[in-house]
Order: structure tokens, then C-alpha cells, then sequence
């Protein structure tokens, strides 16, 4: 059984044959998984920031005493901001 046949397909990538901002972040994520933290990395940069942001998102439900908007909302713009340089550099 091979991981890659539970995986999403990008629409994008599939249609119109263009890698979307996200192309990458599922592989990344199970290479995290296996321990290989840099090929996950060199797979998708965002993967760290994005398994975070998930992280305190799941914490935000759970913690109802705290506020987590604002902080979340700086991890969002992170994450973007990652997510465009690192598709900028992987396809540039």
C-alpha cells in the first residue's frame, strides 16, 4: 500500500497543469512523519509554520479561556508569505 494513493489531487495541478500555493504540503507533511525533516522541507518550506498554525488551531478549540485570533492571524500571513516565496524560488 503506497501513501501516495490516499493523497488529494490538486485541482489546479490536474486542470491546468500549474502547481498551486499548497502543490507539495501533504508529500512534506508525511516526510515530517518518517523523520526526514529536511526533505520535507526542501518539499514544501511552509511545512513547519503550517503543522504550527494546525497545532494552534486545534488548541484554539480546545482552550476556550484563551484568545487565539491574533495569533493566528500573524501565523496566516506567515505562512503565506512563506508559501509565495517558496513557490517564487521553486519556480523561478
Amino acid at each position: 500500500m503506497d501513501i501516495n494513493d490516499f493523497m488529494f489531487t490538486c485541482p489546479s495541478k490536474k486542470f491546468l497543469g500549474v502547481e498551486c500555493l499548497g502543490c507539495g504540503a501533504q508529500r512534506a507533511i508525511v516526510l515530517v512523519f518518517e523523520g526526514k525533516f529536511g526533505e520535507a522541507f526542501q518539499m514544501y518550506p511552509a511545512v513547519y509554520t503550517l503543522l504550527l498554525f494546525f497545532f494552534t488551531l486545534g488548541l484554539s478549540f480546545i482552550d476556550k479561556k484563551r484568545k487565539y485570533g491574533n495569533i493566528l492571524m500573524i501565523m496566516i500571513i506567515v505562512n503565506l508569505i512563506i508559501m509565495v516565496i517558496g513557490y517564487m524560488y521553486k519556480h523561478h
